[in-house]
């Protein structure tokens, strides 16, 4: 059976995790937007956010993706994500998405549910 969804990015710093999922459970047809989500989850209070995405670039090395709430540039090993305003910039890396842990599928399963 198809998985609801799959993890195609991971990154994970001191305080956040940044992930890309991609809805394995919507119809032909749907929207980029309602398939393809970026989400930051704050680890202290465990709050998931869905970061709105605004436009990528990507080149041999270095990929980019541009949302309301920030930038994160990223390559095969770590990334940064900088706040909007940079307001503040976080060191990430990047994970294998195989190594997720049961509270995260868990989390993003409540994420899914909702309207």
């Amino acid at each position: 059976m198809l998985s609801q969804y799959q993890i195609l990015f991971y990154f994970e710093g001191e305080g956040l995790v940044i992930m890309e999922l991609k809805r394995n459970d919507m119809p032909e047809g749907a929207d980029l937007a309602e398939i393809f989500h970026w989400l930051y989850l704050e680890k202290q209070s465990q709050s998931l956010i869905k970061l709105w995405f605004r436009s990528l670039d990507s080149s041999a090395d270095i990929e980019e993706r541009f949302f309301e709430q920030g930038y994160l540039k990223f390559n095969v090993r770590e990334a940064t994500f900088i706040e909007k305003y940079n307001s503040a910039q976080h060191k990430l890396m990047k994970y294998d998405v195989n190594a997720v842990s049961e509270d995260i599928h868990n989390m993003i399963k409540s994420y899914l549910k909702q309207p």
